[in-house]
């Protein structure tokens, strides 16, 4: 990203994020919970919440591809990140044992290696397919930048035919289908996004188009898999439908991203306080992210905040939003002190050398 941050694509990152905690409180919470035959109406909304903020992870990774694509390749940003990741890794166990929310002698030397290296044991799992993208960033970014549009895409839509469409219609299961949750997938959205700078997608130029596809993929999405789940007694090909739709590098989901990064896209937010604002915040989406999905973390926080209380009930919309705002609240002070601690670190180290 430029200096100059544009403040459409830090607000897209900012809304992402919310779409993610929403997500993690819907599943992990258990409010979107697998359907059976006596849901209640609140349990189909909630549903449905989770088909509109299921392109989160995909926006945040077009966002990169496309500002990597045309920018330097920085090495100090693998070291930069490997730093944020290791540090909610190991100081989030560590602040638990002191608070006596987890004893000691619960976590065994096994799982403190495992928070030593995060990446290797795909401890955060966005982390590790993030970081393996930007490592491949600028092999790709050389290679999109001298391809001409014709054969970009066909390298583009080739990708996404194997990887998305293939797995979103064939009723089976591939060995190489990891449903969006790896860097194979983020290497494909990577093209995608270069793609998307180079020569763009007109018909999604215009807001209304945009708005529409993102609205029609994200219901698209809910009706499939009610429809599915409700006929999987009759064929467990539905039932394989019916959860196919939700995964992230299903074709439905993959449209809606694209579509929801082009209403930012193409959107003006005017300099003034609330660009400001919006371009202070979004450098620290990730340590949200970080904080409330540490592994000791990611199922306990629904208990804390007991979300089981409000599953199945129309109550969970205003405790699903207090819990948005608490969680990307504490996400944003604790990254905030954990990038001054790391400028106080750094620079007392370049003052000694």
């Amino acid at each position: 990203m430029t200096k100059t941050r544009q403040a459409n694509f830090e607000l897209l990152r900012i809304v992402a994020m919310v779409m993610v905690i929403m997500l993690h409180y819907l599943v992990k919470g258990e409010v979107a919970a697998p359907l059976s035959g006596n849901d209640t109406p609140a349990v189909f909304f909630a549903w449905l919440l989770e088909a509109f903020c299921l392109v989160a992870v995909n926006c945040y990774v077009l966002i990169s591809g496309y500002f990597l694509v045309e920018s330097d390749w920085k090495p100090g940003r693998v070291v930069s990140l490997l730093c944020q990741v290791l540090f909610y890794s190991m100081f989030i166990p560590i602040v638990l044992i002191i608070t006596g929310v987890i004893p000691a002698n619960d976590i065994s030397l096994y799982e403190w290696i495992e928070y030593a290296f995060p990446i290797n044991t795909e401890h955060y799992w966005f982390a590790t397919a993030y970081l393996m993208m930007y490592l491949f960033a600028p092999l790709l970014a050389a290679g999109i930048r001298q391809m001409d549009k014709r054969q970009l895409q066909i390298v583009t839509g080739l990708l996404l035919f194997f990887v998305s469409f293939v797995k979103s219609i064939v009723p089976i299961v591939f060995a190489t289908d990891r449903y969006g949750y790896d860097f194979g997938w983020f290497l494909c959205l990577f093209v995608l996004a270069g793609y998307i700078r180079r020569f763009g997608i007109p018909w999604l130029e215009k807001r209304s188009h945009a708005v529409f596809l993102y609205v029609l993929m994200s219901v698209v999405t809910w009706m499939v898999a009610l429809i599915c789940c409700g006929l999987s007694d009759q064929s467990t090909v539905l039932s394989t439908y019916g959860d196919r739709t939700y995964n992230y590098n299903h074709f439905f989901c993959l449209v809606g991203a694209v579509s929801l990064f082009y209403v930012f896209k193409d959107s003006e937010i005017k300099p003034g306080k609330g660009a400001e604002v919006i371009c202070k915040l979004a450098p620290y989406t990730f340590g949200i992210y970080l904080l409330h999905e540490h592994i000791l973390v990611r199922y306990r926080w629904p208990e804390w905040v007991h979300v089981d209380g409000v599953a199945g009930k129309w109550s969970f919309i205003p405790h699903m939003i207090g819990c948005v705002v608490l969680i990307y609240a504490a996400g944003t002070v604790a990254d905030f002190l954990r990038a001054r601690l790391f400028k106080v670190v750094v620079k007392g180290f370049q003052n000694r050398t």
